[in-house]
């Protein structure tokens, strides 16, 4: 019965909301969630590229075990959202998993703006966030959202503001909110 439930498998919505396909560069930015990390970074192939980072040491180690444990081949590195590592231009598709709204709006804006930098012209960046829950769940804990982030409208402003275009909310299920936007093309 299990398979009914989970379809082709756990993380299955965010993969198909990633859209990654066979030889795209991939940047992960958080990767405490490693096996959704490894269930989208499974769909470069051979010929693309997986990359994460993490600014939390556990998060880097529950990457590189998850992509151990299914056999994906991803380089995870520890550093800075604000400070990426990487060549103007070196990725197609970035997913910010669980972070945007977790930020402070000074390194919410240094984040957006390096993710940018990072995409090549015509890049995607898929921002996938938890849903805050509402009512007794409220209560029991959860992500916590930066007050400000979300009084402004949250993802999609956010992404606008930083220069990306054409920012749009894609879809909410299973207590997640998918936006997605693209680098503009000079």
């Amino acid at each position: 019965m299990r398979l009914f439930r989970e379809g082709a498998g756990p993380h299955a919505l965010e993969v198909s909301m990633a859209g990654v396909k066979l030889g795209d560069r991939l940047l992960q930015l958080r990767c405490g969630n490693g096996k959704m990390m490894a269930a989208i970074a499974a769909k470069v192939g051979l010929t693309g590229q997986a990359s994460a980072i993490d600014d939390d040491p556990d998060g880097c180690e529950r990457g590189r075990t998850a992509a151990v444990r299914e056999g994906v081949l991803v380089e995870i590195e520890q550093g800075s959202y604000g400070a990426l590592p990487y060549d103007e231009g070196a990725f197609d598709v970035a997913v910010l998993w669980d972070l945007v709204g977790r930020l402070t709006p000074e390194r919410r804006v240094a984040c957006l703006q390096q993710t940018l930098r990072v995409l090549r012209p015509g890049g995607r960046v898929l921002v996938i966030e938890r849903v805050p829950r509402g009512g007794l769940g409220a209560l029991l804990g959860g992500p916590t959202i930066d007050p400000t982030y979300a009084a402004s409208g949250g993802a999609q402003p956010a992404l606008g503001a930083e220069g990306f275009k054409a920012a749009r909310r894609l879809a909410e299920r299973a207590g997640l909110a998918f936006f997605e936007a693209t680098k503009p093309v000079v």
